[in-house]
């Protein structure tokens, strides 16, 4: 049996949709709640953290579902290179952030924080309850020539 073109071999990153409604979910009520607590500046935190972890985790998605569709040795290096972006894009936002701004810091830090583990859990599940193929399935069976078809093995005729 001929092993596919690794560029025919799907990446399921049909996570990502339910993950962004997972964590846009988590702001839409986290945000009135900070904003309540401590006020516009932290609503803006909250959501500009979840947009941060939504467009991390897709953008790891990504890059390693096109690094595995060239080969399978590039999905580590291309997702501890993207990972190493987005620490470096991280740190530009937060350092770009004024102390005493329109966006309250520590809230952006707890929801990046809570967003990624969310995420995380989330993205676990996922894959625990997916049926997930490590190899091609095997074909399902032919019946041979002559032999009665498959509905006719479950219903057998009245000969007896």
């Amino acid at each position: 049996m001929s092993q596919p073109d690794p560029a025919d071999v799907p990446w399921d990153i049909s996570f990502l949709r339910p993950g962004v409604l997972v964590t846009a979910g988590l702001a839409a009520v986290a945000a009135p709640v900070a904003g309540a607590l401590a006020g516009w500046d932290a609503v803006w935190g909250v959501l500009l953290g979840a947009v941060l972890v939504m467009s991390f985790f897709a953008a790891s998605s990504a890059a390693v579902a096109w690094a595995g569709r060239i080969g399978d040795t590039l999905t580590l290096p291309a997702a501890l290179l993207v990972f190493g972006l987005k620490a470096m894009v991280l740190f530009g936002v937060l350092n770009a952030l004024p102390e005493d701004g329109w966006v309250d810091r520590r809230a952006l830090a707890w929801t990046v924080v809570v967003g990624a583990l969310a995420w995380s859990a989330f993205q676990m599940r996922w894959v625990w309850t997916r049926q997930l193929y490590y190899v091609p399935p095997p074909a399902p069976p032919r019946p041979a020539a002559g032999s009665p078809g498959r509905a006719d093995q479950e219903h057998p005729s009245g000969r007896g």
